[in-house]
């Protein structure tokens, strides 16, 4: 197997600077999938561009499975690596993505049978329906190829090699960018698919992504074995992933939950308050992209860091996460300040939809550094195999108190009072899971002994 990244020895800011860098660029190509979706099918008018938007929960609900898959895997991983045990990482590999296919064919199965009642749950208008249907029954058939190789980038982070998972990333999104006008618009003998085209440009990358993907763990790793054949050594496994995936995935379907919610209240406002919240939905992830980066090395590096001796790097780690997601949070919010019109204008020419989308960014952003805090505290608790705080931490994020904050902010200031929700949402939580994070550490220490 290749050699490993130790993550406990080096300075720790630039170390998590160094193993967040590649990420950086790997998910802004990734993120960007969305975005560049949004872009074009834009071009098709604001009914294409209301029902790409309704999307959005739905796409972000398979990818929280996949994150929480990759957690779990990702977690295991870097502890068993992290004790010597490279065959057990090895068989470890083979049995979750076995997990990881088996989950995502049964995701697949339930989105293509609920299309249309589910859309009409979220309140996506009758005539929206067809244009739905044409970009989601193509989209689901990409539900492995977005789960599979979002774990094989787990098993990367977890040995340390970030860059090649960032390239792949960096690689895939470049085609995308090609075939969507490509597909949606037609050239030559390419016949005209419009927002279906949308939908076969992700299916089309993300295969070329799941087998190079692959290739790498597989063969330039040799991080792969065969599944179990016993039953009970592949239930051995699952459990130990699941263990943490579980509560992880739970963590972060929760986000789509809010999303979808969030969705149903704004279609109450019409269409294009609907596209405006889309654009806004597919702009927000590509400026988090430092946040991600950061939050999926934390895990690695808090699993490798559990030897007492290594304790107080865990507590350097979470106070460098704390300034640098305050400060990044704080330049991120002034340049959307400035810019958000200009960009927001890049995906419709529509005033509606731009005055929707522009109240988005002029008010959540403010709270996208405690965004940023809560994704590296619940990826913290993950790392360190104690998973069940994260999924606290989102359910009552969720349900304790977004919903009730939001269906009194629309009834009180209508959209903006959604947006000031979600930002007042994220202040709160990133406060408590910052003393929750710090306190589980400093128990962890007391009860092993070890001071500084």
């Amino acid at each position: 197997m290749k050699q490993s990244v130790s993550f406990t020895e080096g300075p720790v800011g630039r170390q998590l600077t160094l193993m967040a860098l590649p990420m950086v660029w790997g998910l802004l190509a990734t993120m960007s999938f969305n975005a560049v979706d949004t872009f074009f099918v834009a071009q098709l008018g604001s009914d294409s561009l209301a029902a790409m938007s309704f999307t959005f929960p739905v796409v972000m609900l398979v990818t929280s499975m996949a994150i929480g898959l990759g957690a779990g895997t990702s977690s295991v991983m870097a502890r068993r690596l992290g004790t010597g045990d490279v065959n057990g990482a090895r068989q470890m590999a083979g049995d979750t993505l076995l997990l990881s296919f088996i989950l995502s064919l049964g995701m697949m199965a339930l989105g293509l049978a609920t299309v249309e009642p589910l859309f009409l749950l979220l309140g996506a208008e009758p005539h929206l329906l067809p244009l739905i249907s044409d970009y989601m029954t193509i989209w689901y058939l990409n539900t492995p190829f977005v789960i599979v190789p979002m774990v094989m980038s787990s098993m990367m982070r977890a040995t340390g090699n970030n860059k090649f998972a960032g390239l792949l990333m960096l690689i895939s999104a470049l085609v995308n960018v090609v075939l969507d006008p490509l597909l949606i618009f037609g050239w030559g003998p390419i016949p005209r698919l419009e927002i279906a085209g949308a939908a076969w440009a992700t299916v089309i990358t993300r295969i070329g992504m799941t087998l190079a993907s692959f290739y790498f763990v597989a063969s330039k790793l040799n991080l792969m074995a065969w599944p179990h054949r016993q039953w009970a050594g592949l239930i051995s496994s699952w459990r130990a992933v699941l263990h943490i995936g579980l509560p992880a995935m739970g963590t972060n379907m929760i986000i789509p939950l809010a999303g979808g919610i969030t969705v149903a209240l704004v279609a109450s406002h019409g269409v294009d308050a609907v596209a405006g919240f889309g654009v806004a939905m597919r702009i927000e992830p590509v400026v988090l992209i430092a946040f991600y980066a950061v939050s999926g090395v934390i895990g690695p590096f808090l699993g490798q860091n559990m030897a007492v001796q290594y304790h107080a790097r865990q507590q350097q780690l979470l106070s460098t996460v704390l300034k640098f997601s305050l400060v990044f949070g704080l330049i991120l919010a002034l340049l959307l300040w400035f810019s958000g019109r200009v960009v927001v204008s890049w995906f419709s020419d529509s005033e509606q939809v731009i005055d929707v989308a522009v109240a988005y960014l002029s008010i959540v952003p403010l709270s996208y550094g405690c965004a940023g805090l809560v994704m590296s505290v619940s990826a913290g608790f993950n790392g360190l195999g104690h998973p069940m705080p994260a999924m606290m931490i989102s359910v009552l994020r969720v349900l304790g108190l977004y919903l009730p904050l939001a269906l009194a902010g629309q009834w009180l200031w209508g959209l903006t009072g959604l947006f000031i929700a979600t930002a007042s949402c994220n202040v709160v939580m990133a406060i408590l899971g910052y003393w929750w994070l710090s306190s589980y550490l400093g128990q962890v220490q007391a009860q092993l002994g070890f001071s500084d």
